[in-house]
C-alpha cells in the first residue's frame, strides 16, 4: 500500500517523508486556504515547494468545472512538475478531462467518488487514480469501507490498472481496514501515519528493557 499524506503543510510533509515511508502527497484548495495560501501564483509555487520535497504522486487539484476550464489548468498544473498529478472532480466534464488527459500522458486521480459507478466512470475514461471519500461517508451513516471493498472487487475483475486512493482516512483503523481490503493508496493526516508507530506494549517493553540494561550497567 502507498501511503500519501493529506496536507499542504511543508513541515508535516518533510516529516512524513524523513520518516521513509511517504509516497506522495494530495492536496485541495481547503488544505491550501488552511495555509495562508492563498491566489493562482502562490498556489503554483507552494506546489514546486512540494514537488521539492517528495519523490512523486502530488496530487493537484483544479478548481474550473467546465471542460475547458479544467482541460487549461490541469495542463498548466501538469507542467509544473513531473510528479503533478492532476485532480479532477467526478462530474460529466471531469470525466471528459479525465479521458482526455489520458490520451495526452497526464496523470489524474479522480476526487469525490461516493459510490462503485462513479469509480467505474473515472477508470472506464482512464484515470490514474479514484479517491473515494470513506470518512465523509461514515459521516452520513455509509459504510466508506464497503465501497472500497466494491471498488477494488471491480477493478480486479476487469483488470483495470486505476488505483483505488482511500481517502477522508480519520484514524489508523481507517487505514489498516483499507489495507486488508486491498487499496492500493491511503491518504490521510500526518497524525494517522505516525500512529502506526503508537502501542502501549512497545513502549513498556522498551522500558523494561532499558531499566534491567541500566541494572547490569551499575
Amino acid at each position: 500500500m502507498k501511503f500519501f499524506i493529506d496536507t499542504a503543510n511543508l513541515s508535516e510533509i518533510q516529516e512524513a517523508y524523513d520518516l521513509g515511508v511517504l509516497d506522495g502527497v494530495t492536496t485541495n484548495p481547503s488544505l491550501m486556504a488552511k495555509e495562508g495560501i492563498t491566489g493562482e501564483e502562490n498556489i503554483k509555487n507552494h506546489y514546486k515547494a512540494i514537488c521539492d520535497i517528495v519523490d512523486n504522486n502530488v496530487s493537484a487539484e483544479v478548481i474550473s468545472t467546465d471542460l475547458a476550464g479544467m482541460l487549461k489548468e490541469g495542463r498548466e498544473l501538469a507542467a509544473l512538475d513531473e510528479k503533478i498529478v492532476v485532480k479532477i472532480p467526478m462530474i460529466k466534464d471531469g470525466i471528459k478531462a479525465i479521458k482526455q488527459f489520458a490520451s495526452e500522458g497526464i496523470r489524474t486521480n479522480c476526487t469525490l467518488i461516493f459510490s462503485a459507478g462513479q469509480a467505474l466512470l473515472a477508470a472506464k475514461a482512464g484515470a490514474s487514480y479514484v479517491s473515494p471519500f470513506i470518512g465523509r461517508l461514515d459521516d452520513v451513516s455509509q459504510d466508506g469501507l464497503l465501497l472500497i471493498e466494491q471498488i477494488v472487487g471491480i477493478y480486479d475483475n476487469y483488470g483495470y490498472d486505476t488505483e483505488v486512493l482511500a481517502a477522508s482516512v480519520r484514524h489508523t483503523m481507517h487505514l489498516i481496514h483499507c489495507a486488508e481490503i486491498g487499496a492500493h493508496v491511503s491518504t490521510c493526516p500526518l497524525k494517522v501515519i505516525t500512529g502506526l508507530l503508537k502501542h502501549p506494549l512497545t513502549d513498556s517493553g522498551l522500558e523494561k528493557f532499558l531499566a534491567d540494561y541500566n541494572k547490569g550497567n551499575k
